[in-house]
């Protein structure tokens, strides 16, 4: 499914596809033959990733601030696994505080998909490796400092009993110089992690 949706963005027949198995739960269940029980899983998946890149121009990223730019729409939508396989061809190339920068924002990225999935101790450790690790960094003109606040924030959650929310990804006109992310808010509905351990589909 994290291919077929990373591909939506550059490829207008993939992108109409996607549309479809959001749409069509038979064809949802025919696409993910023979693992017909996850039929609504990827047309609940498809239906979000569709939802999301409504509007975003069928086109490749062309570099690294493109991408955030996507990454920022698929993190929004607690398309976290998409997240890390769209950032993890930069961070290969990467180097110095941008590699640690994008490193960062992987395991964050990570940290959530784990939660989503109802490892919430593998989530933490994620969460507040990843938080520590943007603080005080920028990936070209987006301010990270306030984002890492708010997943350490995020993660803390857990041990108070309290559902484990995202906060929305830093865009450049939420974050200009000098000035944090706003703090957490409720993702929960899109992330439908909660601390016992249950998930929603």
């Amino acid at each position: 499914m994290a291919a077929t949706i990373l591909a939506a963005l550059h490829d207008g027949k993939v992108r109409r596809q996607l549309i479809r198995l959001g749409s069509d739960d038979g064809y949802a269940r025919r696409w993910c033959t023979p693992d017909i029980a996850y039929g609504a899983l990827v047309r609940e998946r498809a239906q979000r990733a569709a939802e999301a890149l409504r509007g975003v121009a069928v086109r490749a990223p062309a570099d690294l601030d493109e991408t955030l730019t996507v990454v920022a729409i698929l993190f929004d939508a607690g398309l976290f696994f998409e997240v890390h396989e769209a950032l993890e061809p930069h961070w290969r190339e990467a180097r110095g505080d941008t590699r640690e920068a994008l490193r960062g924002v992987i395991q964050i990225a990570a940290g959530y998909h784990h939660g989503a999935h109802g490892n919430l101790r593998g989530a933490r450790a994620l969460l507040e490796t990843g938080a520590a690790r943007v603080r005080s960094r920028r990936l070209g003109n987006l301010v990270l400092e306030g984002f890492g606040a708010a997943v350490a924030r995020s993660s803390a959650r857990v041990d108070a009993g309290r559902p484990l929310s995202a906060p929305p990804f830093p865009h450049p006109q939420r974050s200009p110089p000098g000035q944090e992310v706003p703090g957490a808010v409720q993702r929960s509905s899109a992330l439908g992690v909660f601390v016992d351990g249950s998930h929603s589909p």
